[in-house]
């Protein structure tokens, strides 16, 4: 790669308007099958000819642009020839819709050099459209610095094509103040069983009127948490694995018997969920860790928290993620360029040099918290956060992030989402947990075959 000395400009975020889309729920755990804008909307992306231009889109201004504007002042440090320009999107689903363009016309030329893309997704995209994407597997990034988990969704028949950004880490909140009012400490809900989180989220309930849990009941993320906690998938062999599933009956009854005793409520949309948690109508809240700003927004709440495992059904302390992204090198970067951007993400995102200033900014400016494990060690994820009553949350989450079992993924991962919430609320009416799972089968084979 030719190495002209020049001043490395960071150039922002461009506001770019260039695709029409509805918004999304926000932070990483953005789905697209929420959202409603039409493939036929996208417009083309802004890219760059100069070899020393690398282009990136991402969403969120407040999340991942601002880690990625870590990188890039990070990557000054060993590369001044370089200009990093910082495409800002609506939401994800701007990216997959441009991924999905530029493939239907069988011309890349107008993406980005690297596109930040949701986990959940990849495998899908990359299976759809192959020619789409470069692999990074020669760059100089040492893999088991992460999570095997967080790889297993960017790594596609031996190869690595993603280079992890955020944390999905689930974390599991509870106000330390309402468990203390009612005789627990946050010892009393590390490794427990479901059954004993139940008798404690009841005796909370009596005495608060707070329940323990809440979830969005229409796009309810908890049996894929619980069952990853378990080591056990909703898929095995590229089909759903439902029927059989004994561990799934088992967290079905559990999500149910939640519900029964006023241990979980389960709210309509993802807006009554995160009301709860911000107009104190929960005790605890389990989600990726990137629920934490929406925790932080009730000021009053200051010191009152603390995070740990998840229950599980055993006992065992509960280790699962849910959301996620990693950026990609796009078939448009060429020549020079593919490895000035395997550079750019080694130095930085994968545990190079720059990882810690890229790491600690982020955090510091976005809340995206690592899951490159050296960079979780550094002294800002050591110190205390005074939301969460000076724990170490940050060096919390990476060392459980680590902890996460690899379960198989699928492409259907959110059409299944939708059916099992179907599922629990069917049964919370009175269909029998096995018929209710026979119909999801059912459901998800058809929708699996179309």
């Amino acid at each position: 790669m030719k190495k002209k000395v020049v001043s490395l400009l960071l150039v922002g975020v461009l506001a770019m308007s260039t695709f029409v889309g509805c918004g999304s729920k926000g932070s990483s755990d953005a789905t697209s099958d929420d959202s409603s804008s039409d493939d036929s909307s996208a417009a083309a992306m802004y890219t760059s000819d100069d070899e020393n231009t690398l282009t990136v889109a991402a969403w969120d201004a407040s999340f991942n642009i601002p880690a990625i504007e870590a990188a890039a002042e990070a990557y000054k440090e060993k590369n001044p020839d370089a200009k990093i320009e910082i495409i800002e999107q609506s939401q994800s689903k701007d990216i997959e819709n441009a991924v999905t363009t530029a493939a239907e016309a069988g011309d890349y030329s107008n993406l980005p050099d690297i596109v930040l893309f949701q986990d959940h997704y990849i495998q899908q995209y990359q299976a759809n459209y192959p020619d789409a994407w470069q692999d990074v597997d020669d760059a100089d990034i040492d893999w088991s610095d992460f999570g095997s988990e967080k790889l297993s969704f960017s790594t596609i028949d031996g190869k690595h094509y993603g280079v992890p950004v955020d944390n999905g880490t689930v974390v599991f909140a509870y106000r330390v103040d309402l468990l203390q009012e009612c005789g627990y400490t946050l010892d009393d809900v590390t490794g427990i069983t479901w059954d004993k989180f139940i008798e404690i989220g009841e005796q909370v309930y009596n005495k608060t009127g707070k329940y323990l849990l809440s979830m969005d009941g229409s796009g309810n993320d908890l049996p894929y948490m619980m069952l990853q906690a378990e080591g056990v998938s909703q898929f095995k062999d590229g089909k759903a694995n439902l029927v059989g599933n004994e561990t799934l009956e088992k967290i079905l009854d559990v999500i149910e018997r939640m519900q029964e005793k006023n241990v979980l409520l389960l709210e309509n949309d993802w807006d009554g969920y995160t009301n709860d948690i911000q107009k104190d109508k929960v005790a605890g809240v389990m989600n990726g860790n990137w629920i934490i700003p929406t925790i932080e927004k009730v000021d009053e709440n200051s010191g009152k928290w603390e995070i740990t495992s998840m229950p599980t059904l055993s006992g065992e302390e509960g280790y699962a993620s849910n959301g996620g992204s990693s950026l990609y090198i796009t078939a448009n970067c060429k020549g020079d360029k593919v490895d000035l951007a395997k550079d750019f993400l080694a130095y930085t995102f994968g545990g190079g040099e720059g990882a810690i200033d890229t790491y600690d900014n982020a955090l510091r400016n976005g809340g995206v918290i690592t899951t490159c494990i050296s960079a979780g060690k550094s002294d800002v994820y050591q110190e205390g956060v005074a939301y969460f009553n000076d724990q170490p949350i940050y060096a919390k989450i990476v060392e459980m992030g680590a902890n996460v079992k690899t379960v198989e993924q699928s492409d259907y991962h959110y059409t299944l989402r939708e059916k099992l919430s179907a599922a629990i609320t069917n049964i919370h009416n009175g269909t029998s947990i096995k018929d209710a799972i026979q119909q999801t089968q059912d459901d998800i084979d058809f929708a699996m075959e179309e």
